[in-house]
């Protein structure tokens, strides 16, 4: 009888935990004798084990079955009362929180792996590699865990190659066990000395055999400095940590023979390349191997054999004596380079029982002479590797075999082989193009290498246009003609190019590809967004819809409408309503709609790429006359300088205005994730500005906004959502800064690193377009945008911004105030006519034997630095009488004179010039008992003046003291008495005053947006001169609406909303220290064009009655006056009659008006002192139409 099961089988292990065979234990049942096998392997161990085997029938087996079956239902149903009845309900098995995450890290840096794990009880934690327990107490050095608060980590320190692992952390307590995997990879780190290689790629080991095995791998994408001119192969035993290197010369194949390995033991390998700058860095190490035959090897991976199928009975065969092997067969080349060649054989049929070994023998073309190439040792395996061959020589080869028996017949020859490379290098790919997409990556496309062999891939390469220096792209080779480069620099210009890598090496890189600027690819913008209505008549309506998201990277041209008809639950077909573009975000549907008809739209937007997907359709809107009285919704909204905490949002008006105009708008916020209750008004009074700077966000926040318009009768509804809007400042973002250059010029700078194809600066000044360009001089480049002041005045005070076109909301803006005019105006003098600043002014010092020294000290200077020294206005230069010295490191300039005489008597003077900066200083040697204190050395006649001291104010504001004194040959000191020197200066500084006063220009008149700017300019301004504003001869009184003051070298008065009060003659009284210096402007007359009067807000009139109007108008000069309707100009014809009669009644007249007349009409009139617009709606109705609406709602 058989047993019902085969018996288990029992693995043979060798030292390296590789299995060798596998025995059968030896078993007894009813006599009959199981003999072990023998090892099926080069091993002949035995194992025995004693088993005893029970014969049972089926009907035991089945009844044995069915009791375990119940008992094991049982002890679920016990066990599953015992957890219901448990009463620590709160415990429960580890469960990860927040999981190890994997990591790719450069060797010798720190790695560390985190992890939360929850449970009660606390789980207890361990740290696994490979499968492997990590003990961080018995290598601290190397590793550091911890668990604080279920909170645990795992500290790798100077990773290694040998640290690429997964590493799995393990959770387990009383209610169960948990574990997660995470892996770390260790890249290698910067090459260490600057122009080696990088190291090789993916060492694999193939045809392993019991001494022999073949290593190959991929060449490195960075050849460094110069070409690879070889690798070396290097060995290491598993188990050990002793590095041997396998070849002494450099092979250039990707690919090594290695030999002289022993038999059943593991191996691993590495690899280094080489260039004439060094070794580079070994490579990561291949998987273990093991040196044995492979029929050995695939006997072991199929493992045990089927279950036995009746006795076996094993015999011990004694070995054949005295068989001499046969001959192999088959010899070939299988592999052939320069460095080596490469033979495999077949092993002989007729071998005995105690296995072969081979001898390899050589012989040279034309020669006779056959020579054992292996002497000392015969090889095991089947495949032999030869060196040292001449290369471009023939060789022929064959093999004999051997046993204890004897040496066996030689091989059949393999023929003459010449030594050389079989292998070619792949010819150079073809031509790389370059493709924009996204902003940090481009794609690569080349044609493929013809005539390869074997090829391993292609490596792409990328350099900056204009540096020649190339960078990879990819670490390792790809096999398909299409690539994507990340990592790249956004608005860099790129080229790149590509190269082939076989086992032979590299192929010719490509041509280069065109050079491709690094920026998204243009595409489809995205969906328009809140679709609404603005306003709304019984034949046309006004939709209004905010921007795409996304522009797909380029501007939006226009927009297309789509509409179709609802009613009740039945919708038609969509149509489109426009065939052009429209190119605001605003539309006056007029034709095909009819009134009292629900209708729906959607809008689609369009760019360079295409049109994008209809946006969400809008609710159903009912064609009919709106009759609200308060303004419609704000359009346009759209936000601009998003930071961490503050964000600039803009909006346009309404399209209906209500029955009067807008004067107002009121702006509201909330986060995204709050409901409708969180919404919060950002500020309490209306702010008649289109714009409003919103702080106080919190950074990482998404917000939205919404606003809403207020006219006299009251707040309309709120603008469609603006939103979600991020909080949070985009890196690389700039802000604009304000720039005063060595010559004194004020500008404002603002960066962008993000520069598109077809990106644009576009200034503005308080968020609107600047008409007055005079006032700017925009100069752009290479990501540089400067903004330079022409004239900087008060007409420049206000809010500066910036916008990058084509970006991701690039902008940023600069306010500038009175103050800050100011200071930089001051710094603009500064730079202008620096001034080089004095330690110490000009002295002089009586040295021995008469010798006289000049000196002064300068607090810096440059070492462009020089010096005119000059007596009584003439140059003079090193001689004999003086000698110069400027010593540059201290800034002490000095002169010697040797003597003194009479006729050195005058003005000593150091004049310096370091660049622009200037500075003078000087001595004057001249004596008088009066006015000067003197200290005489030498005195033969008695000096006097001939010229008393006095001043002269130059047209630039200097003052200038001059004296003249003869017959003076005493070296003098010079200081002004007390009495005289008060005198002096009162006297200069009422000239001074007097010059400035003059120099006041005539008043003129500056047109603002707040009212009128009366202003005059003098060359200087001076604290003590004093300025009065008079208006009919009277003192004007300072007020809110009336203020006066200087900036810089401007005198001004500023009258905010003037009246007819505020017309008059006007004086400027400036004090010139006597009697003063007035300016008069005479006011009355002038006045910037208004409507005063005239004209109603809604107009609701009729079908077929005539229409005529007639507004007032003011302003001098006398205005110019149009008529505008939905904003096209008016022209007086048959149905149109325009007038303007007397300079002030502008009057419109409309004969036998219809619908097609109803629409919003304005009064513009306009003059050099400003604009104004008056507007009205005029409503055509059609009584029989209202008639007929009434008695249907009957």
């Amino acid at each position: 009888p058989l047993p019902k099961r085969a018996k288990r089988t029992y693995l043979a292990m060798d030292l390296d935990k590789e299995v060798i065979g596998y025995v059968v234990p030896d078993a007894t049942e009813e006599g009959i004798q199981y003999v072990a096998m023998r090892n099926l392997f080069v091993r002949e161990a035995r194992e025995a084990l004693e088993v005893r085997v029970e014969k049972k029938t089926r009907t035991t087996h089945i009844r044995e079955t069915a009791e375990r079956m119940e008992l094991g239902k049982t002890m679920e149903e016990w066990a599953e009362f015992r957890k219901k009845m448990n009463p620590d309900s709160l415990t429960h098995p580890p469960e990860f929180i927040v999981k190890p995450r994997g990591q790719t890290v450069w060797e010798g840096n720190t790695v560390k792996l985190h992890c939360t794990v929850a449970g009660w009880p606390k789980p207890r934690t361990a740290w696994y590699k490979n499968n492997v327990l990590i003990d961080a107490k018995a290598r601290p050095e190397k590793y550091t865990a911890e668990s604080n608060y279920n909170m645990h980590s795992l500290e790798i320190k100077n990773c290694d190659f040998l640290d690429t692992a997964q590493y799995h952390v393990s959770a387990l307590n009383v209610k169960g066990e948990a574990s997660y995997v995470a892996t770390v990879v260790v890249k290698n780190a910067d090459v260490e000395v600057e122009g080696v290689p990088v190291a090789p790629l993916d060492v694999c080991c193939h045809d392993a055999n019991k001494d022999y095995v073949v290593v190959t791998w991929k060449q490195p994408a960075v050849e460094g400095s110069s070409t690879i001119l070889g690798y070396y192969i290097d060995r290491c035993e598993v188990g050990t940590h002793h590095w041997a290197q396998c070849n002494d010369t450099p092979v250039k194949y990707a690919r090594f023979p290695v030999t002289g390995l022993v038999e059943g033991r593991s191996y691993i390998f590495r690899v280094r390349a080489l260039n004439k700058s060094g070794v580079s860095r070994p490579s990561r190490v291949s998987e273990a191997v093991v040196a044995m035959d492979p029929s050995d090897r695939a006997r072991l991976r199929a493992g045990p054999s089927a279950p036995w199928t009746g006795i076996i009975k094993f015999t011990e065969e004694d070995a054949t004596a005295g068989v001499v092997p046969g001959e192999p067969s088959d010899v070939a080349v299988t592999e052939a380079t320069k460095s080596y060649v490469v033979l495999a054989w077949k092993p002989p049929v007729q071998r005995g029982h105690e296995g072969v070994m081979y001898y390899i023998e050589k012989c040279i073309s034309g020669t006779d002479t056959w020579q054992r190439v292996n002497t000392g040792m015969p090889v095991k395996s089947p495949r032999f590797a030869l060196f040292d061959l001449a290369e471009g020589k023939s060789y022929s080869f064959r093999v004999r075999c051997c046993n204890s028996a004897g040496v066996s017949e030689a091989s059949v020859s393999t023929g003459e082989i010449t030594v050389g490379d079989k292998l070619d290098l792949p010819s150079a790919p073809g031509n790389t193009v370059a493709i924009r997409n996204t902003d940090t990556s481009v794609a690569v496309l080349w044609g493929a290498s013809k005539d390869v062999r074997h090829l391993v891939g292609y490596y792409i390469e990328c350099s900056v246009v204009g540096t020649e220096v190339w960078m990879p792209c990819n670490n390792k080779p790809v096999k398909q003609t299409r690539f994507v480069c990340h990592g790249l620099t956004t608005g860099q210009n790129y080229v790149f190019r590509v190269k082939a890598v076989n086992a032979a090496g590299y192929s010719q890189s490509s041509p280069n590809s065109d050079a491709v600027v690094v920026q998204a690819a243009i595409s489809i913008p995205g969906k328009p967004t809140g679709v609404t209505l603005l306003e709304a008549v019984k034949d046309f309506m006004v939709l209004g819809w905010n921007e795409p998201a996304s522009n797909g990277g380029a501007d939006i041209r226009g927009y297309f409408v789509d509409y179709r008809t609802v009613k009740g639950s039945v919708v038609g077909k969509w149509h489109e309503m426009n065939h052009q573009a429209l190119t605001t975000t605003t539309y006056k549907v007029s034709s095909g709609l009819k009134e009292n008809v629900f209708y729906q739209f959607q809008v689609r937007a369009m760019n360079m790429a295409g049109v994008s997907k209809a946006s969400v359709h809008s609710a159903s809107l009912e064609c009919k006359e709106w009759t609200i009285t308060v303004p419609g919704s704000p359009v346009g909204l759209h936000v601009l300088e998003v930071r961490d905490t503050s964000v600039v949002v803009l909006w346009e008006p309404p399209a209906f205005n209500g029955r009067t105009a807008v004067n107002g708008y009121y702006l509201d916020l909330k986060e995204t994730s709050a409901g409708e209750g969180g919404w919060k008004a950002v500020h309490e009074k209306a702010n008649k500005k289109k714009y409003m700077k919103v702080t106080g966000l919190k950074a990482g926040t998404s917000y939205v906004f919404r606003v809403r318009a207020q006219n006299l009768a009251g707040v309309g509804k709120t603008s469609a959502v603006l939103g979600p809007v991020l909080a949070q400042t985009r890196p690389g973002t700039k802000e604009i800064y304000v720039d005063v250059d060595d010559d004194g010029v004020i500008s404002m700078i603002f960066e962008c690193s993000e520069m598109n194809e077809g990106s644009e600066f576009v200034w503005s000044k308080n968020y609107q377009a600047m008409t007055d360009t005079s006032r700017l001089t925009i100069v752009n480049e290479h990501g540089r945008s400067r903004a330079i002041f022409n004239s900087p005045s008060l007409e420049d005070l206000g809010t500066f911004s910036c916008v990058v076109t084509n970006t991701d909301g690039m902008s940023s803006s600069y306010t500038l105030t009175e103050e800050g005019l100011m200071r930089l105006l001051d710094i603009s003098h500064e730079h202008k006519f620096p001034v080089i600043p004095f330690k110490s002014e000009m002295a002089m010092e009586l040295l021995e034997k008469g010798r006289v020294r000049f000196w002064t000290q300068v607090e810096k200077c440059t070492s462009s630095c020089e010096v005119e020294y000059v007596f009584n206005n003439v140059i003079v230069s090193q001689g004999k009488k003086y000698t110069m010295n400027f010593d540059k490191s201290t800034g002490i300039i000095e002169m010697f004179m040797d003597s003194l005489e009479v006729t050195d008597e005058g003005t000593f003077t150091f004049n310096l010039v370091d660049g622009k900066a200037k500075g003078t200083t000087s001595l004057v040697l001249i004596g008088d008992g009066k006015t000067t204190s003197i200290l005489m050395l030498y005195t033969p006649t008695c000096p006097h003046f001939v010229k008393y001291l006095d001043f002269a104010v130059t047209p630039e504001c200097n003052v200038l003291l001059k004296c003249k004194v003869i017959r003076v040959t005493a070296i003098l000191s010079i200081k002004c008495n007390t009495m005289w020197f008060p005198w002096a200066v009162n006297n200069c500084l009422l000239f001074v005053l007097f010059l400035l006063a003059t120099s006041s220009s005539d008043i003129k008149v500056l047109s603002t947006e707040h009212g009128i700017v009366l202003y005059s300019n003098v060359t200087y301004y001076h604290e003590d001169l004093r300025v009065g504003w008079l208006l009919k001869d009277a003192k004007i009184a300072a007020s809110e609406r009336v203020k006066s003051g200087v900036t810089g070298e401007q005198l001004w008065l500023k009258i905010n909303e003037p009246t007819e009060k505020d017309k008059g003659k006007y004086a400027m009284d400036v004090f010139d220290g006597k009697d003063g210096v007035k300016r008069v402007f005479e006011l009355t007359g002038q006045d910037r064009a208004r409507v005063v009067g005239g004209l109603p807000d809604v107009v609701a009139i009729q079908e077929g009655k005539s229409l005529n109007l007639t507004g007032n108008v003011w302003g001098e000069p006398v205005p110019e006056v149009s008529w505008i309707k939905n904003d096209k100009e008016l022209v007086s014809d048959e149905r149109y009659q325009l007038k303007f009669e007397h300079g002030k009644f502008a009057s419109i007249t409309i004969a036998a008006v219809t619908t097609a007349d109803s629409g919003k009409y304005a009064l513009l009139v306009k003059n050099k002192y400003g604009t104004e617009a008056g507007e009205f709606t005029v409503s055509v109705y059609n009584p029989e139409e209202e008639d007929h609406k009434e008695g249907k709602k009957d």
